[in-house]
């Protein structure tokens, strides 16, 4: 089974990740993480100066921060999402990993 974790600081949005992820609460943790697959929330200072290297990861900021976004992508980011997108997607993003 694929290990799944998410830095997002936000409880209302770490409430919708379910059990199955595993939630990294440091930005020192976020940067040692091993996981297949790793969430994070791209609008929190320095977050992609923190990225795992050696896991897959997809990033969400607001839809308004397309700087932001673009440096995800540059950063190493598989994607980068507005936030709307992102959460809409989740459901689907969790059920590929899985199955």
């Amino acid at each position: 089974m694929p290990r799944i974790a998410a830095y997002v600081p936000n409880l209302m949005d770490r409430s919708r990740f379910g059990d199955g992820v595993q939630i990294v609460h440091s930005l020192k943790e976020l940067e040692g993480l091993d996981a297949d697959l790793v969430f994070v929330d791209l609008s929190r200072s320095q977050a992609l100066e923190h990225l795992p290297l050696q896991s897959q990861v997809i990033g969400f900021a607001p839809h308004i921060d397309t700087e932001t976004l673009d440096a995800a992508k540059a950063a190493g980011c598989v994607e980068a999402l507005p936030r709307s997108i992102f959460f809409k997607r989740l459901p689907s993003l969790l059920g590929a990993v899985d199955g």
